[in-house]
C-alpha cells in the first residue's frame, strides 16, 4: 500500500492513507464525477471517498428535503399513533410527553411543544433525573403526566425496551405511544403504537434516524391527518420547514450518520437557525459566543454540550424548557444555567478522564474493547469519558461509576461494530440487569460482581465480529494540499461537502514539508503554531488537547525540522481577521 507522502507511522502512530483508494476504481469514478457534475478534482475525491454513489451526488451536494423526505406511514405503526394521537386533539384532550435528558430527547420534547402549541394543544412535559431516576420511563413520571391531566403520553427517545414499566403503565389504565431510536428486542413494550425505525419488523429503511427524526417524521404525519379532519378549516396551519431548526440540532448531537434524510433534515435545518426564530436557540447561541454563522460543529461541540449539560449535571428539562420558550428572560435564564452546568460539567470530567485513561492504559495492550470502572464517578460525565476514551485509543470504550453494588455504564463505539447490538445480547445473557442503544453509542447497568465476566464478554463479541480493518490505526485523508493553497477559496470548495458529522467527516488534508516559525501552549492544553514552507508561504495552526501527547510535545520542541502535518482547512475569524488555519490533526516528521 502506498501511503500518503509516505507516511506510514506519525507522531500519533497511525499510517496515512487515502479515503479514496479505499473504493474500486476510485480514479475512473472521480474523473466521471469531476466530467458529469463539473466538480473541482478536490470535491470529487472527496465524495468518492466517502463512497457516494454516481447516482446519490446530486442529492449528497444539494439534499433537498422535498425529494428526500419519505411518507410518515411506511414506519410500522405510525397510522395507529397518529391516529390516537388526531383523535385526543380533536376531543380538546392534554398531551404527556415523556423524553430523554440528552439532546436527541430535549429537542424531540421541543418539536412536539412547540407544535402543538401553534395549533393551542397544552402539554405537559417530565424528564427523569438521571441520577436519581435514570434512563427511559418509570411509573412515578408517568404517573405524573396523567395527574397532570394527560389524556395520551408520549416517550420520546426512550421506552423500546421498558417492558415493565410500560406493562404496568398499561395495567394502571394509561394510554401510551412509543417514539424511539434505539435497537429493538424481538418483544415490544406494551403500547398504544410503538414507532420505532429500528423495530425489527419495521421496513421504512428509516434506522439511521435519531428520535427527533423519527419525531419530525410523527408530526408531518399527524399534521396531514389533523388536516384532513377538518382541524385547519377555521385554523391557521404551522410551517412545518420552522421546526427543522431543532431536528438538525438533535440529528447532529445523537451522532446519527449525516447521510440521505439525516443530510437534508441539517441542510435546511441550518438554514433555519440562520432565521435566528428560536428564542432559547438564539440566546444560547449569544451565551455561547458564537459570533459567525452556526454550522453542524457548532451545534454539536458548542450547543449540544450546553444542553446535554442540564441532564448531566442540573435540572434534566432545562434544555427542553429553554428550546421551546418565547419568553426572551426566561430563556437568558435558562442558557446561562446551562452555561455554568457546562462549566461545571467540564470540570468534573477531567477529573474522572485522568482517572480513566491511567486505568485504561494498563489494558490497552490486552482487551480490543476498553472497560474502565470507578467508585462513584459522576454518572453524567461518563458517557463523555467513553467518548474521550475512543477518540484517544481508537477502541470501543464503556465506562461503568459503581455506587455500592450497582454500576451504571454507558459506551461508545468505532464505526461499523454495533455496541447496542452487543448490549442488547449483554442482557439477554444476563450479565447486564438492563441495556440498550444504537450502533454507536449505548448505555447499561450491571452488578459488580459481573464487571470482569462482562469485560470477557464485551471483548469476544468483538473478536468475533473480526473487525481488523476497523481497529488498524490509520488516518483517512482527502488529498494534498500547499500551504499556498489554502485560502479563503479553497473553504469556499470545500463548503459543498457540508454539513459534516458521523457519516460524513470533514475533510483532512495532508500539508508537505513545514517548518515551525513560532509555537506555544495556549487555553488548557492547546499548542498554537505558526508554520511556513519551502516557498515561503505562511499559515497558523493549532492542535487541539495535545501539549501532554507526542503530537504537541513535539510542536513545542521542534528543534528546526520540518514536518508534514495533517488537518482541516478552518476560517479563521479571531479578532475580526478573514483569516484560514489548520486544525492540526497529526504530525510526521518530513523526509
Amino acid at each position: 500500500m502506498e501511503y500518503v507522502l509516505d507516511v506510514a507511522g506519525s507522531l500519533s502512530n497511525k499510517k496515512w492513507v487515502q479515503r479514496a483508494e479505499k473504493i474500486p476504481h476510485s480514479e475512473r469514478l472521480i474523473e466521471t464525477v469531476i466530467q458529469k457534475y463539473e466538480l473541482p478534482e478536490i470535491i470529487a475525491r472527496a465524495v468518492i471517498g466517502r463512497n457516494i454513489s454516481l447516482e446519490q451526488i446530486e442529492p449528497y451536494l444539494y439534499p433537498k428535503l422535498k425529494q428526500l423526505l419519505p411518507d410518515p406511514l411506511i414506519l410500522k405503526d405510525m397510522q395507529k399513533g397518529i391516529s390516537q394521537l388526531a383523535d385526543v386533539i380533536m376531543s380538546g384532550g392534554k398531551i404527556g410527553l415523556f423524553a430523554d435528558y440528552d439532546v436527541d430527547g430535549a429537542t424531540s420534547a421541543a418539536l412536539f411543544i412547540n407544535f402543538l402549541k401553534k395549533i393551542n394543544i397544552e402539554t405537559t412535559l417530565y424528564i427523569p433525573d438521571r441520577i436519581a431516576e435514570g434512563y427511559g420511563p418509570n411509573i412515578f413520571g408517568l404517573k405524573q403526566l396523567a395527574n397532570d391531566g394527560a389524556d395520551l403520553i408520549l416517550t420520546l427517545d426512550c421506552g423500546i425496551s421498558a417492558f415493565k414499566v410500560l406493562n404496568e403503565a398499561a395495567g394502571a389504565g394509561l394510554s401510551i405511544i412509543v417514539i424511539d431510536h434505539h435497537m429493538a428486542e424481538v418483544e415490544l413494550p406494551r403500547a398504544t403504537a410503538v414507532i420505532n425505525p429500528n423495530r425489527i419488523d419495521d421496513t421504512s429503511g428509516l434506522g439511521f434516524l435519531a428520535a427527533v427524526g423519527v419525531s419530525f417524521l410523527f408530526i408531518v404525519a399527524l399534521n396531514r391527518q389533523l388536516r384532513q379532519e377538518g382541524w385547519y378549516k377555521d385554523k391557521e396551519e404551522p410551517a412545518l420547514i420552522q421546526l427543522l431548526d431543532l431536528v438538525a440540532l438533535g440529528t447532529v448531537c445523537d451522532v446519527v450518520p449525516l447521510t440521505q434524510l439525516n443530510r437534508a433534515f441539517v441542510s435546511q435545518g441550518l438554514k433555519v437557525i440562520a432565521s435566528r426564530g428560536n428564542v432559547g436557540l438564539r440566546v444560547l447561541s449569544e451565551v455561547a459566543k458564537i459570533d459567525q454563522k452556526t454550522d453542524s460543529y457548532q451545534l454539536g461541540f458548542v450547543l449540544g454540550p450546553r444542553i446535554n449539560a442540564g441532564g448531566r449535571v442540573g435540572m434534566a428539562d432545562i434544555g427542553a424548557r429553554l428550546l421551546s420558550t418565547n419568553d426572551l428572560s426566561l430563556a437568558t435564564t435558562l442558557a446561562k444555567t446551562l452555561d455554568a452546568n457546562n462549566t461545571v460539567r467540564k470540570e468534573i470530567e477531567a477529573s474522572v478522564l485522568k482517572e480513566a485513561i491511567e486505568q485504561a492504559e494498563v489494558r490497552i495492550q490486552d482487551d480490543d474493547v476498553i472497560l474502565v470502572y470507578g467508585e462513584k464517578w459522576h454518572p453524567g460525565v461518563i458517557g463523555i469519558i467513553a467518548a474521550r476514551l475512543k477518540e484517544k485509543f481508537n477502541k470501543p470504550a464503556c465506562v461503568v461509576s459503581f455506587d455500592g453494588v450497582t454500576g451504571k455504564g454507558s459506551g461508545r463505539s468505532i464505526p461499523k461494530w454495533d455496541l447496542g447490538a452487543s448490549i442488547i445480547a449483554g442482557v439477554q445473557s444476563n450479565i447486564l440487569t438492563v441495556g440498550g442503544g444504537h450502533g454507536m453509542a449505548a448505555g447499561f447497568s450491571i452488578q459488580r460482581e459481573r464487571i470482569e465476566e462482562f469485560r470477557r464478554f464485551i471483548c469476544s463479541r468483538f473478536n468475533l465480529s473480526s473487525l481488523n480493518e476497523a481497529t488498524s490505526v490509520e488516518l483517512k485523508l482527502d488529498g494534498v494540499l500547499s500551504v499556498g493553497g489554502m485560502d479563503r477559496n479553497i473553504i469556499n470548495v470545500l463548503s459543498l461537502l457540508e454539513p459534516y458529522g458521523s457519516g460524513n467527516p470533514e475533510p483532512i488534508f495532508a500539508i508537505p514539508s513545514v517548518e515551525i516559525t513560532y509555537s506555544a501552549i495556549v487555553g488548557e492544553n492547546h499548542v498554537r503554531c505558526n508554520f511556513r514552507s519551502p516557498e515561503g508561504s505562511t499559515i497558523k495552526g493549532i492542535a487541539f488537547r495535545s501539549s501532554d501527547n507526542a503530537v504537541g510535545r513535539t510542536l513545542m520542541n521542534h528543534k528546526g525540522r520540518r514536518f508534514n502535518l495533517a488537518g482541516k482547512v478552518k476560517e479563521d475569524n479571531w479578532q475580526g481577521r478573514e483569516g484560514v488555519q489548520v486544525i492540526i490533526e497529526d504530525v510526521a516528521l518530513a523526509n
